[in-house]
């Protein structure tokens, strides 16, 4: 059965600490988070990734079956166990990490995927994914990520690629700027974000990023700029409604993204697609956590 969307990445538990000292836990993960904000929008969405046969991992799953997101593309790895992640904040809003990630079931994902899966993934009509994606898998992995890319490409879908660069996931900056152009080759749609293109090097403005990504061939390349908003295909910029003071900038760009794909699969132009993806970013910004629980004031299309 053909799915709208396909979003491939690795989930992780979350947790931080309240005012109080009581540990708070919830989940996050760049592609699962723009993977529940495009539910949340009214995407029919799967998330395609490996969680352990532990405890935790079902919680997780019921947690995402309570939002509407498809779980049957997930596989259950029989001796691993999903990654965590604990997140502290400064004045500012901004994060600082500490990751137990490095036996996580997504990064043996390719180990249990047979035929069936890939041929499941292949029919998507959109597929996501990122430079973590990537990153977390092993090196031999990564090229079958880019097939399943060529595969839904070849069947008539299309490809979103974010360029979530996390330098201590990589040997260094080259070896993830060559997987990096490799998925952009791959994309459709291009979200990348012009702190990381400057970290990974080769390029010094918004527009650079968007020339280099449309020279290796992915035509609609979205910039994204933070609280300057974005340069849009055909150079023009959109800038979020209004400027917020943040309380936890945790998946920013990632419900950018879901916003913007979201409107754009609607039928919906770059502009206006930009300025949901604000109001999504805006949203989460000025609420704790990756993914923060639904509210009454969370944006819709239209």
């Amino acid at each position: 059965m053909k799915r709208s969307i396909v979003f491939v990445g690795e989930a992780m538990l979350e947790e931080r600490v309240n005012a109080d000292g009581k540990v708070l836990r919830h989940y996050g993960g760049d592609t699962l988070n723009s993977a529940i904000h495009m539910v949340r929008l009214g995407s029919k969405v799967a998330f395609a990734s490996a969680l352990g046969a532990d405890s935790e991992s079902a919680m997780l799953r019921r947690r995402w079956a309570s939002e509407g997101m498809d779980s049957s593309l997930l596989l259950d790895h029989p001796h691993r166990k999903v990654g965590r992640y604990a997140i502290a904040l400064d004045q500012a809003g901004e994060r600082t990490f500490s990751y137990d990630r490095a036996e996580s079931a997504a990064r043996a994902l390719f180990e249990y995927a047979d035929d069936g899966w890939k041929e499941a993934v292949g029919q998507a009509e959109l597929l996501a994914f990122s430079l973590i994606s990537l990153a977390v898998l092993p090196e031999g992995d990564r090229g079958k990520l880019l097939d399943l890319a060529r595969r839904v490409r070849a069947n008539g879908g299309r490809v979103a690629f974010d360029g979530n660069y996390r330098p201590p996931l990589w040997e260094d900056a080259d070896h993830a700027r060559r997987w990096g152009d490799a998925a952009i080759a791959e994309a459709d749609f291009g979200l990348p974000t012009l702190d990381d293109e400057i970290a990974l090097g080769g390029v010094a403005n918004a527009r650079d990023v968007a020339s280099h990504w449309n020279a290796l061939g992915c035509r609609e390349v979205v910039v994204k700029q933070g609280e300057a908003g974005c340069l849009l295909p055909g150079g023009e910029r959109v800038a979020p409604a209004e400027v917020l003071r943040p309380v936890d900038t945790s998946g920013a760009g990632d419900a950018f993204n879901a916003g913007y794909l979201a409107a754009r699969l609607d039928g919906s132009d770059c502009a206006t697609s930009a300025a949901l993806g604000h109001r999504v970013a805006g949203w989460t910004i000025m609420r704790h956590g990756a993914i923060p629980p639904r509210d009454a004031d969370y944006p819709i299309i239209g």
